[in-house]
């Protein structure tokens, strides 16, 4: 079995970002990917530097795989299951097979928890279309002055329902399940922002024209945006797993140079703040892949 100077895992804007970096360096690099990176679904981004007239997030990943080619990064369609470190090398193990490394990044994001009985027939249209958001900060000037509804309840759902209040004063707020959970506080934010407070549970999705529509307590209603406010999942699992610290939500606890507490493991991107932002996770992977290749002169010095 070689091994490898670094092994990415997660084929995102950060993982991809962080294997160009490094590949550029001059170092063997091989990416992982199980093809579940939350840019697939942003159907056009228009925060994103660069692009005035916005970009997809398919065509970013695809223009950064081309870019990534260029360079001889080895990338591998599979699912990392664990994560071993043993001395200086790391173990990682696919379905197909274990593979090693002197160094290793984690930029396996999260997973937003979507509503639930909205099925994929529905959900997965309503996002290309923009009926169903996931980022107010990255798509909220698109939703200006429309009718939009936010599923979620508690302090969450809060303060992502008044985010959006910046944006139109047309803002719903229902609860996923039943009755809100609300706490005073909470409740007088909304009422001074003029958001309306709606009971679940909701159910019942379908597009109808150019809304997207659901079952309340209050009837059938219909929104041009819904966003969910249910929090997601943090991928951290493996590092966790191989003795990396995380917060009590599971993000990765990092430094300034996005080093875990196990040495020569690295994270960048959501894992370790799910800020949701594109530049953020490739800013990050830019300063892990250079400590990366620093710490990897230190142990043997690079030399062309």
């Amino acid at each position: 079995m070689t091994t490898d100077d670094c092994i990415i895992v997660g084929g995102g804007p950060a993982g991809l970002t962080a294997a160009i970096y490094l590949a550029r360096f001059r170092l063997g690099v091989r990416v992982f990917d199980c093809g579940s990176s939350r840019a697939s679904w942003v159907p056009c981004t228009r925060n994103h530097a660069g692009f005035p007239d916005g970009i997809s997030g398919n065509d970013l990943l695809a223009r950064m795989r081309a870019q990534a080619d260029r360079y001889d990064v080895v990338r591998q369609d599979a699912r990392v299951e664990r994560l071993t470190p043993d001395d200086d090398v790391f173990t990682v193990e696919t379905a197909d097979g274990r593979y090693a490394a002197r160094t290793v990044l984690l930029a396996t994001g999260v997973v937003n928890h979507r509503p639930r009985h909205l099925t994929p027939e529905v959900h997965d249209p309503a996002v290309a279309r923009g009926l169903l958001r996931y980022c107010p900060v990255c798509d909220g000037y698109e939703v200006t002055d429309r009718k939009v509804g936010v599923i979620g309840t508690g302090d969450h759902g809060m303060r992502e329902a008044l985010f959006l209040r910046s944006y139109t004063r047309d803002v719903t707020l229902i609860a996923p399940e039943a009755e809100h959970a609300l706490d005073p506080a909470c409740a007088a934010a909304l009422d001074d922002a003029g958001i309306a407070r709606v009971d679940g549970p909701c159910g019942g999705y379908a597009i109808e024209g150019d809304r997207l529509a659901f079952d309340t307590a209050r009837g059938r209603m219909a929104f041009d945006s819904v966003y969910p406010a249910l929090g997601s999942r943090i991928r951290s699992r493996l590092a966790v797993e191989a003795g990396a610290k995380a917060t009590n939500e599971g993000c990765l606890e990092v430094d300034d140079h996005q080093r875990t507490s196990v040495p020569g493991l690295f994270a960048a991107g959501d894992v370790v703040k799910g800020l949701d932002q594109i530049s953020h996770a490739m800013g990050e992977a830019g300063v892990a892949a250079t400590t990366m290749r620093n710490l990897l002169s230190e142990q043997r010095p690079l030399r062309r």
